[in-house]
Formats: structure tokens, sequence, C-alpha cells
């Protein structure tokens, strides 16, 4: 069983960047992904990003890459996603996730979600 609550949405400008934060609790034993993904109205869930639990090896979609990363900190027990250079188009609810199955991308593959947390950005 797995916990997990973001932080860090908000609001804006273009150009600008947000730090978001997941923090997880409870199992880690068959935790396989930690993952972020976003979902804007009207639109389908969409991959953003994950970081592999045990050797840290990160996925970024096209989309998002060069301007985003993901990292754990082992300290505060957290997965952050550093975004930088914020598009309107990056504008969506941002859900952290995790997955015990081998699959980064696919949310269809992911068991536990967060409540998420809006990054809203301006033009």
């Amino acid at each position: 069983q797995v916990q997990l609550v973001e932080s860090g949405g908000g609001l804006v400008q273009a150009g600008g960047s947000l730090r978001l934060s997941c923090a997880a609790s409870g199992s880690t034993f068959r935790r396989r992904f930690m993952g972020w993904f976003r979902q804007a109205p009207g639109k389908e869930r969409e991959f953003v990003s994950a970081i592999n639990w045990s050797f840290s090896t990160t996925y970024l979609a096209d989309s998002v890459k060069g301007r985003f990363t993901i990292a754990r900190d082992d300290v505060k027990k957290t997965v952050d996603l550093q975004m930088n250079s914020l598009k309107p188009e990056d504008t969506a609810v941002y859900f952290c996730a995790v997955t015990t199955n081998f699959s980064a991308s696919d949310p269809k593959r992911y068991e536990y979600w967060g409540q998420g947390t809006q990054v809203t950005v301006s033009s």
C-alpha cells in the first residue's frame, strides 16, 4: 500500500519555473517506478516523467525533455519534478503515481495515485 501527496503547484508566467514534490509513504518493497503524469481538460492523462526507484534511471517525455528534470530526494523521501521554461501548454493537473510493474510511461499500469496539483502557466 502506497500513499502519495503532491505539492508545489501554482500559477506561473510562461518561461518561469516550478518544482513539484511527491511525498510517498507505505510499502516500497515492490516499487518500480515513480512517475509524473498530467491531465488537461478534455485530454487524456499524459506521461511526463518517471524515475526507477531502485536505480534512479530517469525517463522524460519528449515534450518536456530539456526543460524538466526528475530526481529522488532521499532525505525528504520525495520525488521532485523541476519544471523550467514553462509553457502555457504545460498547464494541467499534475499527478504523481507509483507502479509495481515494469512500465514507466503507461498510466494504465500505475496502481497508486496522488490527488493532483494544479499547474497553470500564463502567457
